[in-house]
């Protein structure tokens, strides 16, 4: 009996894993699409150079970030209210 509930808890576990890593990259990629738009060129002289690059991917990872934090906040909450009623 404990054995199968430990494997339903690694499940669980796993598979939150699993959700939270897609969640990230995919508002990492949103983030990236996103940037496109921003004129670089206005704060750095070369925006097409490899710092131009590296701040583009760099805002793009730290603006991603604090999306998936807030969908995956949001998911954790909605899977509590399930226990509500």
């Amino acid at each position: 009996m404990d054995t199968d509930l430990m494997n339903q808890v690694n499940q669980a576990l796993s598979t939150n894993g699993l959700v939270s890593i897609i969640v990230s990259l995919l508002c990492i990629a949103l983030s990236w699409w996103a940037l496109t738009n921003l004129k670089l060129d206005l704060i750095i002289r070369q925006p097409r150079g490899a710092q131009g690059r590296l701040l583009h991917l760099l805002l793009a990872i730290i603006l991603g970030h604090a999306v998936a934090g807030f969908v995956i906040d949001y998911l954790s909450w909605t899977q509590m209210l399930r226990n509500l009623f």
